[in-house]
C-alpha cells in the first residue's frame, strides 16, 4: 500500500483495550521460528492506535498503520476494522 508520505507499515492485531478516548491499545502477535531450537515461538507486542470515531471495541481484529507521532506513545492509527468481536 503506497501513500503520498511514501510506504507505511501495516500490523494486524486485536485490540485489548478501549478504556482510552479516541486511543485503543492492540496487541500483536509473531510467531517465528527460534533460530537454534527450531521451535515456534509466539512473541507480543502492545501498541497505542490513534481511533478518531471510537469504532473499535475489546476483541476486534484491526489492521493498523504507522503515522506521524499523534503523542508520546501513539504512532499508530487504525486503517481498517477486519471483524468485529462476538
Amino acid at each position: 500500500m503506497e501513500t503520498a508520505k511514501g510506504l507505511r507499515r501495516t500490523l494486524t492485531g486485536v485490540v485489548s483495550s478501549d478504556k482510552n478516548d479516541k486511543t485503543v491499545t492492540v496487541v500483536v502477535l509473531r510467531r517465528f521460528r527460534h533460530p537454534i531450537y527450531g521451535k515456534f515461538v509466539q512473541k507480543r507486542k502492545k501498541y497505542m492506535a490513534h481511533d478518531p470515531k471510537n469504532e473499535c471495541r475489546v476483541g476486534d481484529t484491526i489492521i493498523i498503520e504507522e503515522h506521524r507521532p499523534l503523542s508520546r506513545r501513539k504512532r499508530w492509527i487504525v486503517r481498517q476494522i477486519v471483524e468485529r468481536a462476538v
